[in-house]
This record gives C-alpha cells, structure tokens and sequence, in this order.
C-alpha cells in the first residue's frame, strides 16, 4: 500500500489538502540503540507543523496508538522548531474499535487520529446507502 500511494504522491497529497509537502518515506528515528520507522512524513506550511502517517493492515491495535504517540513525541522534542506547532499523527487502518481509539487516547487529544481505509471500493448499492443516510 505505501509503494502504491509514493506511486500517487501528487494525487494523495492534493487529497490530504493545500499545503502538504513530502518530507519522507519510512523516516528513520533512533534512541537507547533502538530503531524505528515512520511509514510517511509530511509538513503543512499553513497549519505549520508535521504530519506523520502509520498505515496499518489490520484491526488497529493500541499498540499501534501507543507507538504512534512516541513518533508524535519525538518530533515535538527532537525535530520540530519552537515556533512550528504540535507534530500530527494519522494512523490509517483496515478495522478500528472506536473504544480502543477513545480507551487508548487522553479526553483532550488533539494530535493523533485514526481512520479506517477500504481496499476495495463498496458496491454501488452500497455507496448509495451510505450517501443517503449523509444526507
């Protein structure tokens, strides 16, 4: 999935919204002789701050939340500037349980979001269903 979305950069990121820049494809960060891989990293220039990106296969675990809120702290510590706002992070998931997401999470969370993704796109019966219940 990441190899197919670098293959669609432009449109993926006119799809994030204005602003976004490519920074890197699986940033690597170290401490305590530990290595870790983010899958994407971004900036925004106009909310001023980076977005980070963890694509999951699978049900979203808290682990993955967890993990997630350590790449957040390291950018907020170690990479962003002081006047650049709070680092982002956006897991994208196949299946998510919205108590783990709200479990895992403090009440006042405003850094890190998690969304599920379809591989396959929904039947056409499917896709009316869910435009008319939007509306």
């Amino acid at each position: 999935m990441e190899q197919k979305l670098i293959d669609k950069l432009e449109h993926f990121l006119l799809e994030l919204g204005t602003g976004f820049t490519f920074v890197a494809r699986q940033n690597r960060i170290s401490f305590d002789d530990k290595h870790f891989r983010i899958d994407l990293v971004f900036y925004n220039r106009i909310l001023r701050c980076f977005v980070l990106i963890d694509l999951k296969v699978g049900e979203l675990k808290h682990q993955d939340i967890g993990q997630m809120q350590m790449y957040v702290n390291y950018y907020d510590r170690k990479v962003k500037l002081e006047d650049e706002n709070k680092t982002i992070g956006i897991i994208l998931c196949q299946n998510k349980s919205e108590a783990v997401v709200e479990f895992t999470l403090p009440d006042n969370n405003t850094q890190i979001f998690a969304s599920k993704y379809l591989t396959v796109l929904p039947s056409k019966e499917t896709l009316i269903k869910l435009i008319e219940t939007e509306e």
